[in-house]
């Protein structure tokens, strides 16, 4: 009898399971979902400060910084037109 119950009980969680996985695919490609970052405080070798934003504004904030970074590089190297 406690078998079946076990066998039963383990069946009954399976779907349950498998919407928890579906749901958790879901919301990695929300882009409204909040990520939190331990960045370091510069200055300081230990300390670090927990910054909070959507998805999509890191994704902003990535492309911001990689456009920064291309354009230093263009300045730097007199590539601009020359």
């Amino acid at each position: 009898m406690r078998k079946s119950i076990a066998i039963v009980t383990a069946i009954a969680l399976i779907p349950a399971a498998a919407a928890t996985a579906t749901d958790r695919a879901a919301d990695k490609k929300d882009p409204n979902r909040v990520i939190c970052e331990k960045q370091p405080v510069v200055g300081s070798r230990l300390a670090t400060k927990k910054v909070c934003m959507t998805a999509a504004e890191w994704q902003a904030k990535r492309l911001e910084d990689r456009q920064a970074i291309e354009k230093g590089q263009v300045q730097r190297s007199g590539v601009l037109g020359n």
